[in-house]
């Protein structure tokens, strides 16, 4: 995809991180939204439609994990990559972000080509569906559990669900393959990709986000090694 047909919506409150961060957009031929409050995201971004938002999460009205657990409710935004912009290092702030729905972080200050790196590495996730999750069938269906990934819905024990787009492949992953391991690495690998660095922990909150949602007790905890779907 070129960049010209890219969306992406930046939030800030901050009018000179705004314009620094959408210059630099800007400038690599991105198409480039702006809102200055998480009311304002919501609202910008049921129009717009972007394939990237980069939010923050300090912000007044509605902070970053407000809107972002607001806009992954949004159907129209399924495969819309989340990532936060901030200042903040504390892990409370990263595990809440991921609670959220987040993909990623951006820490502040920035410089411009490590942001041009750090978006297209994002944008990526949007334009490539992981190899494990695309050469799977469409629709898996295994006892009480239907996995639709062309609609991206989960119907379990008759009632369909919605998730965000990487819970929902995490759990597509492991429902591929039912009683298979899958290791953590292997898990990073195809849900977040190779050049995206991210925590274990991350897996972790996806897959309790998963059980609280859903009531599922297929996914099982394999310690020291990774996650299995038990059929």
């Amino acid at each position: 995809m070129d960049n010209t047909e890219i969306k992406i919506l930046l939030v800030d409150d901050d009018a000179d991180i705004i314009e620094f961060i959408r210059y630099n957009l800007i400038k690599e031929g991105f198409q480039v939204a702006i809102a200055s409050n998480g009311k304002e995201a919501i609202k910008k971004a049921k129009t717009f439609i972007p394939q990237l938002i980069i939010l923050d999460v300090m912000m007044p009205e509605m902070d970053g994990i407000e809107a972002c657990q607001s806009l992954r409710t949004m159907k129209e935004l399924q495969n819309t990559v989340i990532t936060f912009l901030t200042a903040r290092n504390e892990d409370y702030s990263q595990l809440a972000g991921f609670e959220a729905g987040a993909d990623d972080y951006i820490q502040k200050p920035i410089k411009p080509k490590i942001l041009i790196s750090k978006v297209k590495s994002l944008l990526r996730r949007f334009n490539n569906t992981s190899e494990t999750i695309e050469n799977s069938k469409n629709l898996i269906s295994l006892n009480s559990i239907t996995i639709d990934k062309e609609k991206y819905t989960v119907v379990f024990n008759n009632v369909q669900h919605i998730l965000p787009k990487k819970e929902f492949e995490l759990l597509a992953l492991l429902a591929s393959k039912p009683n298979k391991v899958f290791r953590r690495e292997e898990i990073l690998s195809a849900i977040w990709g190779d050049d995206v660095i991210v925590g274990d922990r991350t897996i972790d909150v996806h897959i309790r986000k998963i059980r609280e949602k859903i009531d599922l007790e297929n996914i099982k905890t394999i310690k020291g090694v990774g996650y299995k779907f038990e059929d």
